[in-house]
């Protein structure tokens, strides 16, 4: 009796916020810009309503009457318990304050980098960071970043993250310098009408399984996935000069929307209905965006479509493309850059976001931090602030231990990928084809259907059959950016 009160009540709260969720992605996409400031009262309104029924002391009592059936009834109660755990000591109106200040902060971060303006953000970040400050404090524990760091990737500290971004490093480097030193491939080159980069970018996202039927592709000045069970929706964003920003950022943002479709619908609007952690999210993304959409096999098929829908794209033939999508190259851009560097981006903010959390970082000296960290991993010097400190929304939104979950996500997929090809050793013809099919099918059974059931972890260890290591991706880089 008592876990069926408490799932019905979760539902509502399931379904609530999936609603906020959604005034979120109409924030970014549809939502006239003049309506920002009632907005982040819609949003704050919102967050009252479901920090209060988190909190309600009747899911306590239900948690603690409730006796689980089965190991899956067991996962519900798990979760149900670390979000009230975590809610109850948080302030009903700080939570609210978090949720106005953030979505007030999104329009302000977004017009400060079209205007390169850091000043005219930093107010408002000081405010977010202060909360989020704020926050980690509630939460407890002696370091503030791990409080934070946990409602991304629960199970994991800063400190681990540290070490295994320090066993990596040097080797990421030692690639990239001799990448570099040796530099390969073409660039394409002509004008892609962002009209046709859209057709195919929908083309493509059917072709790596996203289901239309419950989502829909848009364009926002940052990529992003949003949602879970029957509506599902991402972003991307189109350059004249550049379709793979377009292209790559869709298959990325597919592999996020592929996950929540693809969980088991008996999890629909229950505690075990979305993804584990952004870490294991980020090993869909990026497993779909590099080792299945950068790799020889599907960039085959890619330079076909190009073709076909563009003309004369600049490079002649499908190994001169493949070099185009997978050239090393200097760049500001995280979510443009190449395999190799990408990890090193992702240090940097990870550095800073623990200096901010420590006290040994003011926000007001954020922007010289990243120009300084930035010339001293890359070896030149940011030009402006969208290429810089200005470049991501993350920290406008206080998602704060959000971005080492990138790596965490390319150490899984690493991993995962090693453990794919083990199991599909003829995978590339079909990818070959343009059918991932063999693919997506083993992610969605090994990882996707099972939602939050099983610890983050976990779900990789048991999917891999082993241990998570960084070893997988790292020998994978270096094979495949050394043949190059």
């Amino acid at each position: 009796m008592s876990y069926d009160a408490l799932m019905a009540f979760q539902r509502q709260t399931e379904a609530l916020a999936q609603v906020a969720g959604r005034t979120g992605w109409d924030q970014e996409v549809l939502m006239p810009e003049g309506a920002a400031e009632q907005r982040a009262e819609e949003m704050a309104a919102m967050e009252a309503v479901l920090h209060a029924r988190r909190c309600d002391p009747r899911v306590g009592e239900w948690l603690a009457a409730a006796e689980p059936a089965d190991d899956v009834q067991a996962a519900m109660l798990r979760e149900v318990k670390r979000g009230y755990d975590r809610a109850t000591k948080v302030p009903g109106d700080l939570a609210e304050a978090l949720a106005r200040v953030t979505s007030r902060a999104q329009g302000i971060w977004a017009k400060a980098r079209a205007s390169e303006d850091v000043a005219a953000f930093l107010p408002i970040l000081s405010e977010v960071v202060d909360l989020r400050r704020q926050e980690a404090a509630a939460l407890g524990g002696e370091i503030a970043y791990d409080a934070l760091l946990d409602d991304y990737e629960p199970g994991i500290t800063g400190a681990e993250i540290a070490e295994l971004f320090d066993a990596m490093r040097p080797r990421l480097v030692a690639l990239r310098d001799q990448v570099l030193a040796n530099p390969h491939g073409e660039r394409l080159s002509g004008s892609f009408d962002p009209a046709i980069q859209m057709a195919l970018a929908e083309e493509v996202a059917v072709a790596f399984g996203y289901d239309l039927n419950h989502g829909r592709i848009d364009k926002a000045v940052h990529p992003f996935s949003s949602g879970s069970g029957l509506d599902v929706r991402i972003t991307t964003r189109t350059a004249a000069d550049d379709p793979f920003n377009c292209l790559y950022s869709t298959i990325h943002e597919v592999g996020h929307a592929c996950y929540e479709q693809n969980i088991d619908r008996a999890y629909l609007l229950s505690p075990l209905g979305h993804g584990v952690s952004m870490g294991v999210h980020e090993s869909q993304s990026r497993i779909y965006e590099n080792q299945i959409g950068r790799g020889q096999a599907f960039t085959g098929w890619l330079y076909g479509r190009m073709v076909d829908r563009f003309g004369d794209i600049g490079v002649s033939d499908a190994q001169s493309f493949y070099r185009a999508v997978n050239r090393v190259h200097n760049g500001y851009i995280r979510t443009e850059s190449d395999e190799v560097q990408y990890n090193l981006h992702v240090m940097l903010r990870f550095d800073l976001e623990r200096a901010l959390f420590s006290g040994d970082l003011q926000v007001n000296d954020l922007e010289a931090a990243w120009n300084d960290r930035f010339k001293a991993d890359f070896g030149y010097a940011v030009d402006k602030p969208s290429n810089g400190v200005l470049q991501d929304v993350h920290w406008s939104v206080g998602l704060f231990g959000y971005f080492p979950t990138y790596s965490l996500g390319n150490v899984y997929a690493g991993c995962l990928n090693a453990a794919m090809r083990r199991d599909l050793p003829d995978l590339d013809a079909a990818l070959g084809q343009g059918d991932t099919t063999p693919a997506t099918n083993w992610l969605r059974d090994k990882v996707q259907q099972h939602g939050a059931l099983y610890a983050p972890r976990e779900v990789i260890e048991r999917a891999i059959g082993g241990t998570v290591s960084p070893e997988p991706l790292l020998s994978y880089l270096e094979a495949k950016f050394t043949s190059l």
